[in-house]
């Protein structure tokens, strides 16, 4: 009775041969794109208003739904406008629009879930999806982009903000975003 010895080696080439010569393109095309990756950078300033006649973000859900701070447990959805400059008269580059929730109780803590979408130019239509952890009182907190739309169709990368301004009395809030796509 003869006895076969498989060699590891041997084996993952013959299986490495056999998926090339079935999927050369594809296979030829994700490599080459892991090689010849670039990164695009875009920046802009959110305008959470939670305060006035006219608000961007209202609580929806929560024990309090007066209070003027959140508490664990708040739900807020919003549709803020995304702008060039920390001024909300500048000009209006698009919407982030998605909910946050409160969800520490030991700290200032919000599960984030957005879309922004893009209204000027070419990118206008087209939307980068992100969900997150925000440990709001950290000076940095990043995001990851889990996809898009339009231009941005199949997105990855991730995004930095930053509280620029934050209103205690009312919780209106101007933060900066740096967002990185790959």
């Amino acid at each position: 009775m003869a006895t076969f010895v498989l060699n590891q080696p041997l084996i993952s080439l013959l299986f490495m041969a056999t998926l090339f010569s079935c999927y050369p393109a594809t296979l030829a095309s994700t490599l080459n794109d892991q090689d010849n990756t670039t990164t695009t950078h875009l920046h802009f300033y959110l305008h959470d208003t939670l305060s006035g006649s006219n608000p961007s973000a209202i609580r929806v859900a929560g024990l309090n739904p007066n209070a003027t701070s959140l508490s664990f447990g708040d739900v807020v959805i919003f549709d803020d406008p995304l702008t060039k400059e920390p001024d909300l008269n500048s000009t209006l580059v698009g919407r982030a629009q998605g909910y946050y929730t409160h969800v520490s109780k030991e700290d200032l803590t919000l599960m984030m879930v957005v879309n922004f979408l893009f209204l000027e130019g070419r990118l206008n239509g087209s939307t980068l999806s992100v969900i997150g952890r925000n440990s709001v009182l950290n000076k940095v907190r990043e995001f990851p982009i889990v996809g898009g739309s339009g231009v941005f169709r199949g997105a990855t990368g991730w995004v930095l903000d930053q509280t620029y301004s934050v209103d205690p009395r009312t919780g209106d809030g101007i933060f900066e975003f740096d967002v990185f796509l790959v």
